[in-house]
């Protein structure tokens, strides 16, 4: 008889600008048995992206059904477009005692801590806010107005940080992938092993 072993749900969230897709990769690359959780989205793929890899790309038809078949476990309208995690993929997963990586926004977490209340949830700082300006109008990406959209929004998700259980500030990347490893590694240290008799 084998004892049944869940897998743990980690979040990942921080503002735009403040290293979180590089940390990601670095947890990835670490605990190379964890998932990463693929967002679906009906926005178009952007040039370089696969369907699978970056998104999962339908159309908005398809993501209103499943709104009405309530399948998504954390959903947000931005910017005209949806996305969204599958709560059928998470439960599928969870299940089978894998390890799983969400990289959502505050209120995503949210929604998931709701059905998910034991996710391990980390936030990621940056050192000071004229850091994190510098970064994302350092991007040229964006237009002025973009820019100052996203710093808004930075900071009021960094005014939610208190919901998450880990805060770690990224001054030096080497540091917070450390810090990231070392959070996530404490709770898989913590769970018990299976038993089998």
């Amino acid at each position: 008889m084998t004892a049944t072993i869940k897998g743990s749900l980690f979040i990942l969230s921080a503002p735009s600008g403040a290293g979180k897709t590089t940390l990601c990769r670095a947890l990835m690359k670490h605990f190379n048995e964890m998932i990463y959780s693929v967002s679906y989205t009906t926005r178009e793929p952007r040039k370089n992206e696969m369907s699978g890899v970056d998104y999962h790309f339908i159309s908005r038809e398809e993501f209103a059904g499943k709104i009405k078949e309530e399948k998504w476990a954390e959903w947000a309208e931005v910017h005209g477009n949806y996305y969204g995690t599958s709560a059928g993929f998470l439960n599928e997963v969870l299940a089978s005692g894998r390890d799983i990586l969400l990289d959502i926004d505050v209120e995503g977490t949210k929604q998931i801590l709701k059905r998910y209340p034991d996710s391990i949830t980390i936030f990621i700082m940056p050192p000071a806010p004229e850091i994190l300006r510098k970064r994302i109008e350092s991007r040229g990406t964006d237009s002025r107005e973009v820019a100052e959209r996203r710093l808004k929004n930075a900071e009021r998700e960094m005014a939610q940080r208190d919901l998450y259980r880990h805060i770690v500030v990224n001054d030096n990347l080497d540091e917070a992938v450390a810090e990231i490893i070392s959070i996530v590694e404490m709770y898989l240290v913590r769970r018990p092993k299976g038993v089998r008799d």
